[in-house]
């Protein structure tokens, strides 16, 4: 497997590539939020990146902004949020990612009494998406959200999107799959019934409440039995710790604790 670790984008992004190359990960997930990692930001930064990139001997994957409303019921918002994904998935693709990675659409406010509208106005944008992607000939793969999403939560949305979608992978978020999920039922059903289509895994704990990002053995994820369902669909791609600590040896501790589980 290849491990990598994600920057804090309130960090300026050369800062965090050099603490992550310290750590000994094989690759950056480069968000592509503001303030330091806005796709703008990246873009003007572009040649100094690549060239850290190279010395330090790291790869890159890409994840798409977070913090956009692309099935928002207000046109201008969805749009503009979707003009942000479109445009960072352009800046992606000057970096030859591994992966590029897309959060689903928020159904909140609103949206939540005319659910069908909004889920119909992101899987509108989500066309969208997919469509760049494939003519930047990128690697796509759809995170699985929380309940609080409410779109994308459960096996059964995937599903449906993936058939729509066929060139569409999956991104498994260990910590997302774990909230308010019956003694983590929701995680393993993910692993299983998507083995063909999982590419890229997510790692982090919690408590089953919130999105915590906490370092593995911290909180209630059960990662000796996420480590084993890889090792019996023989998964043997990407993993990124999501772990955000002031203290950046957490991220290699996770790392040796998950590779240790991986390798008994």
């Amino acid at each position: 497997m290849l491990y990598g670790a994600m920057n804090f984008p309130v960090r300026t992004v050369l800062q965090e590539l050099e603490e992550i190359a310290i750590q000994g990960f094989d690759y950056v997930e480069l968000t592509m939020d503001p303030p330091q990692s806005h796709h703008s930001s990246l873009k003007r930064q572009r040649k100094e990146l690549l060239t850290a990139l190279q010395n330090s001997q790291m790869l890159v994957i890409c994840h798409l902004p977070t913090f956009v409303s692309i099935a928002d019921l207000t046109e201008s918002i969805r749009l503009a949020s979707l003009r942000e994904v479109l445009e960072s998935l352009d800046v992606a693709s000057e970096f030859s990612p591994l992966k590029v990675v897309l959060h689903p659409p928020y159904v909140t406010g609103l949206g939540m009494f005319v659910y069908e509208q909004a889920k119909e106005y992101g899987l509108d944008s989500l066309s969208a998406i997919v469509e760049k992607a494939n003519h930047l000939g990128l690697m796509l793969c759809m995170e699985n959200m929380f309940a609080k999403n409410h779109l994308l939560v459960a096996p059964d949305d995937f599903e449906e999107i993936f058939k729509l979608f066929p060139s569409l992978k999956f991104t498994l978020d260990t910590g997302h799959a774990n909230i308010r999920s019956n003694g983590g039922k929701r995680l393993f059903e993910l692993i299983t019934r998507f083995k063909d289509r999982l590419a890229h895994v997510h790692v982090s704990d919690n408590f089953g409440k919130e999105d915590n990002h906490l370092p593995i053995g911290t909180g209630t994820v059960d990662f000796s039995r996420v480590a084993k369902s890889l090792k019996n669909i023989v998964y043997d791609s990407t993993v990124t710790f999501e772990i955000f600590s002031r203290d950046r040896n957490y991220l290699r501790i996770s790392r040796e604790k998950f590779v240790s589980m991986v390798e008994t």
